[in-house]
């Protein structure tokens, strides 16, 4: 067990977040704005008041439309800082589309091939920033994150976070493996493997394990993690326990059952799990096990509402002994 501590955790979050865009059962279309690295960054936000830790989203937006300006008054609403968010001259925003079916699994219809975070790290202009962030406690990334960006953006990405893990940063990376944003599996799983190499946490969908690596069992995929030496491996698996690795063992911690006529819809059942382990992580004095529980609880919540982001009035109580 990690020992608690008075100081206020920091956590920066890198990523993309695009304008949602999902059709309800009457055929109304809803606009809102979500994506992985931002869903988690708000249930993260949402649990402030309870952990007390500093939640910062690093991305890159238009420097004038209105969706920009709509993104960055819901994120600071929702007790995001955006400090790092770096405005680009005549850019936009990324737009997907979410179809839903009888079950509640989703599938996605993307428009973001010359989005504003396509471009984050291009040039110098970002850099002084980036030497701030160095002082974060957490960094967290996802597959998403990576692979939205050029080849150039990669190298320097990497070679950032080898700094700060330097500076006493802890790495946090969620696999989020999309098969149509890279040009082939071996592409992907090349990237993969340069960040896992410098990941402190990794949070893994067992799901897209198995999709980008070929893996069959669990061992395969604990067996890897053991070779890139991660200290910490979450696997996600769904209704199914997760299985928590580290130095001390592995753990499995059941999953929250929720009846399926209340299963609505999967969107950021991950994004809101990881939300849920790293707020009790940052928080110290949390076991592997309890910041699985609560990612487990947020996560079950989350399914029972439509779109990546539920009401705030829906966000389960969460005590401080949770």
């Amino acid at each position: 067990m990690t020992a608690a501590t008075d100081k206020k955790a920091s956590i920066a979050l890198i990523g993309e977040c695009m304008i949602e865009i999902q059709q309800h059962a009457n055929g109304t279309l809803v606009q809102g704005f979500a994506g992985d690295t931002l869903n988690t960054a708000v249930y993260m936000a949402r649990l402030t008041p309870v952990h007390g830790h500093e939640v910062q989203y690093v991305t890159a937006l238009g420097d004038n439309d209105r969706f920009s300006q709509a993104m960055l008054a819901q994120w600071q609403a929702e007790g995001i800082a955006c400090d790092f968010v770096r405005r680009l001259p005549g850019k936009l925003p990324g737009l997907y589309n979410i179809d839903v079916d009888a079950n509640g699994e989703r599938s996605f219809t993307y428009w973001r091939g010359e989005s504003a975070a396509r471009q984050l790290l291009e040039g110098d202009a970002f850099d002084p920033q980036l030497e701030s962030l160095l002082s974060f406690d957490y960094l967290y990334l996802s597959g998403i994150s990576l692979a939205i960006l050029p080849d150039a953006s990669r190298h320097k990405l990497l070679a950032w976070l080898v700094r700060a893990r330097a500076h006493g940063a802890r790495v946090c990376f969620d696999n989020n493996y999309r098969p149509r944003l890279w040009r082939d599996a071996a592409q992907a799983r090349h990237w993969y493997e340069q960040v896992l190499r410098i990941t402190d946490i990794a949070l893994l969908t067992y799901e897209d394990e198995c999709m980008l690596w070929g893996d069959s069992n669990v061992e395969q995929v604990f067996a890897r993690c053991r070779d890139l030496a991660i200290g910490e491996v979450v696997l996600k698996r769904g209704h199914e326990p997760c299985l928590v690795e580290t130095s001390a063992g592995r753990q499995s911690i059941a999953a929250i059952a929720v009846e399926p006529h209340l299963v609505i819809d999967t969107t950021a059942a991950g994004d809101s799990f990881s939300a849920g382990y790293l707020a009790a992580r940052l928080q110290g004095g949390c076991t592997p096990a309890d910041c699985a529980t609560l990612g487990h609880r947020i996560a079950s919540t989350v399914i029972q509402y439509r779109g990546g982001l539920i009401p705030r009035d829906a966000m389960p109580e969460i005590g401080t002994g949770d």
